[in-house]
């Protein structure tokens, strides 16, 4: 994910499904927000214990995330860290492979370094035109072990590779893993996940969603733990504890957020909010689903909200120890959940409601 959001909305009044309205009382051209409200309701009250299958999930996340953050460590396209993004992808093309997959590799040079972005595919039935993308980025920020970012992001999309093996979804399936997210790269043409997005637009490809897997695993139940600093009006709309989940889009994905939201609130008992903002907003796309949205295609971020929640963001103390495994795995099965819903892989059933809950 990219540095902290700069961006004030100073001035400004947001109501849900309304425009922005400036100072003088008038509409700000071009600024739309359609979804803010989001369909379900958020889970509130204690976590259910965690299953069996939850607690062997957040076993194999953390060994995961370990091999990433600690035995490879800082990742990415420099001639000094170059060797360990190459670790970091072989890592991930062996599990991949190790689950049944033939892995793509797409593959190009930045600065004299070649870098690839690694895709596995489950093809599709009756739906098989249609594709939905689960994706993260593998590569660390300068000086971090890239635990929670993107370490996290990158171990539940592989969780979730593993998870759909041998099944057949109605749609067809596709699990990226993207390098070259982080800065020097971000928003720019050697953006791995640019260069995927622009080839499937090339190729015709009819993506229906893309969900990017973001920093995922940090969360805090203590007060006053969750930051909304560059956007003040958001503290009006969410919790200030950083227990939830978050899915993030713009406005032209917001019929795809309100279905990734709805789907995960309906399926799983963890805190999960959902918006669809302009993107004209600094920071919105601040990850991979960004290069989605330029090609055309709906596209949604799934994240703990990284620097508005995670005092190690970018930075060296960003190691395992930080993360809540056993969360992280409550969000991956959801997200499988969730996946399995919109991919049509299975029936998929309604979280089971404590009684007298909502």
């Amino acid at each position: 994910m990219r540095a902290r959001l700069t961006v004030m909305l100073a001035g400004a009044t947001v109501v849900a499904g309304a425009t922005v309205v400036g100072r003088a009382g008038e509409p700000a051209a071009g600024w739309r927000l359609p979804a803010l409200a989001m369909p379900g309701t958020v889970h509130a009250g204690p976590l259910p214990p965690p299953t069996a299958e939850e607690r062997e999930l957040a076993r194999r996340v953390e060994a995961d995330v370990r091999t990433l953050a600690i035995d490879i460590g800082e990742r990415h396209a420099t001639p000094f860290r170059a060797g360990q993004l190459r670790a970091a992808e072989i890592f991930l093309r062996d599990a991949l492979g190790r689950a049944g997959y033939a892995v793509e590799r797409q593959a190009y040079a930045v600065r004299g370094i070649t870098v690839a972005n690694l895709i596995a595919e489950l093809p599709g039935g009756d739906r098989a035109d249609e594709i939905l993308v689960v994706g993260a980025h593998y590569d660390s920020a300068a000086r971090t072990p890239g635990a929670d970012d993107n370490a996290s992001g990158t171990a539940a999309g592989l969780a979730l590779a593993r998870a759909f093996a041998g099944r057949r979804p109605a749609c067809t399936l596709r699990f990226a893993f993207f390098v070259n997210e982080e800065p020097p790269w971000f928003q720019t043409d050697d953006m791995g996940s640019l260069r995927y997005a622009r080839r499937c637009r090339e190729r015709d490809e009819r993506i229906v969603g893309m969900l990017s897997l973001e920093t995922i695993g940090y969360y805090s139940d203590a007060p006053g733990s969750q930051s909304f600093e560059s956007m003040p009006p958001l503290r009006l709309l969410y919790p200030d504890r950083g227990n939830f989940l978050a899915f993030v889009g713009d406005v032209r994905s917001a019929d795809f957020v309100r279905t990734v939201v709805g789907s995960f609130r309906r399926t799983t008992r963890f805190p999960a909010y959902g918006c669809a903002l302009p993107d004209a907003i600094e920071g919105i796309g601040w990850s991979d689903h960004w290069s989605f949205w330029q090609a055309g295609y709906p596209a949604v971020m799934v994240t703990d909200t990284a620097p508005f929640r995670y005092p190690h963001y970018h930075e060296p103390e960003d190691t395992p120890d930080k993360l809540d495994f056993e969360r992280v795995a409550r969000v991956v099965a959801g997200l499988e959940r969730v996946v399995a819903e919109l991919s049509g892989a299975g029936e998929v059933a309604a979280a089971p409601r404590p009684a007298g809950g909502p």
